[in-house]
């Protein structure tokens, strides 16, 4: 039997934890194409049990016979056996915000020793009414108030304290267990997936907690990474450079810059310019990006990042965390890149010097979803710059 590990997608390791903690009951796996298959013709699962959305995982090609699957920090949660996509617990999540408050379906359903429970799923704060509605609804039950915050993602915390604070205006014994429940697409299985959680933590009765309503903040404060791109010597890092002078010297925005060829000496040391590297490279660049953007920061990435695919993983990243992405692209041509050689790359590249050399013997995957497009053939630094500048203050990025 062979034997592999595998750190699974955030959203399958928060279904691997309600998985593994009974959430999930009747299911004790991941769901594989003949349960789906099932719940599609059928509605239940192979054994007749009622199933309302899958629960599945991306497995890399040619898996082994069995797979543990670690969290990011490399702790084994568990082993999946390929087969039958089966999950065995080794270790419970120790971590996270709020961990003290986790409980087990189990350990719910003895606490309430029969009684019949009001189970809120909140993936938001409740607003009077609701809480009015509740009170109201367990004392005709005489049912005890479960709240259950939905604590997947980044709003996850929030989501618990909300829950907090909602218990102080609550019946007298009313308890609050995070559940790490990723939301789904579609509304309707997103809330009988909600339903069915609740019913496993011995819920009685379950009330869904309205939508969070989300309104964005200004412009001017949201995070933002303005990603450049283009050929080497196509200006880019000097029009990049040029902003950074321009914001540093308004003083408006708190500024990251994260050059490409800077960048290469620290953060990316020791990386080659293989196809993986340079994809990881640039990984590295957006991930720094966004954890930047995430806090309203704004960060200036000026990498060559040739490949169409990678670009678009930045701009998923940084979109992932709330932020905004502003993707320019300096299509300075080859021809004009290689007259103007500042650093003698291209005459290296061309006389095989250096391989895989963007341009000549590796491609340059020209964007086509970029948002500003900048050819410095005939254009100054100062009326690049003041392209770029003019685009931020035109969305109120910059005041």
């Amino acid at each position: 039997m062979t034997h592999t590990e595998w750190t699974p997608a955030a959203h399958e390791l928060a279904d691997l934890e309600l998985l593994l903690s009974g959430a999930f009951h009747p299911l004790t796996g991941f769901l594989g194409h003949d349960d789906l298959h099932a719940v599609h013709e059928r509605g239940t699962l192979a054994d007749g049990a009622p199933w309302p959305a899958p629960v599945t995982i991306a497995l890399p090609e040619d898996t082994a016979d069995e797979v543990t699957l670690l969290d990011p920090e490399g702790v084994p949660l568990a082993v999946l056996t390929t087969g039958t996509l089966k999950v065995q617990g080794l270790n419970a999540p120790e971590h996270g915000p709020f961990a003290r408050l986790r409980r087990t379906p189990e350990q719910v359903r003895l606490q309430l020793a029969g009684r019949d429970a009001l189970a809120v799923t909140m993936r938001g704060p409740l607003d009077d009414r609701t809480e009015a509605e509740i009170a109201a609804t367990a004392k005709e039950l005489d049912a005890v108030v479960l709240l259950l915050p939905l604590s997947y993602g980044e709003a996850g915390p929030a989501v618990v304290r909300a829950a907090l604070k909602s218990k102080d205006r609550l019946p007298e014994g009313t308890e609050v267990i995070p559940v790490p429940l990723a939301p789904r697409e579609d509304p309707a299985i997103d809330l009988e997936l909600r339903e069915h959680v609740a019913e496993n933590y011995g819920a009685t009765e379950h009330l869904a907690g309205p939508e969070p309503v989300t309104l964005p903040g200004p412009p001017h404060r949201r995070g933002l990474v303005v990603f450049f791109t283009g050929l080497s010597g196509s200006g880019k890092s000097t029009i990049a450079r040029g902003l950074r002078d321009a914001l540093l010297e308004s003083g408006s925005r708190k500024l990251t810059y994260l050059d490409g060829d800077v960048v290469r000496h620290l953060l990316s040391k020791g990386l080659t310019f293989s196809k993986e590297d340079r994809d990881l490279n640039i990984r590295r660049i957006g991930f720094v990006a966004a954890e930047v953007a995430r806090h309203g920061g704004l960060a200036i990435c000026a990498p060559i990042a040739p490949y169409a695919d990678t670009r678009e993983e930045v701009r998923e990243m940084v979109e992932a965390v709330g932020a905004d992405f502003l993707l320019v692209h300096v299509s300075t041509p080859l021809e004009e890149c290689e007259r103007r050689d500042r650093k003698g790359l291209y005459a290296k590249a061309r006389a095989g010097l250096i391989p895989g050399f963007t341009g000549i013997s590796d491609p340059y995957e020209e964007p086509d979803d970029a948002d500003v497009v900048i050819d410095t053939t005939h254009l100054s630094i100062e009326t690049a710059v003041a392209q770029v500048l003019g685009t931020l203050q035109g969305v109120g990025w910059v005041r």
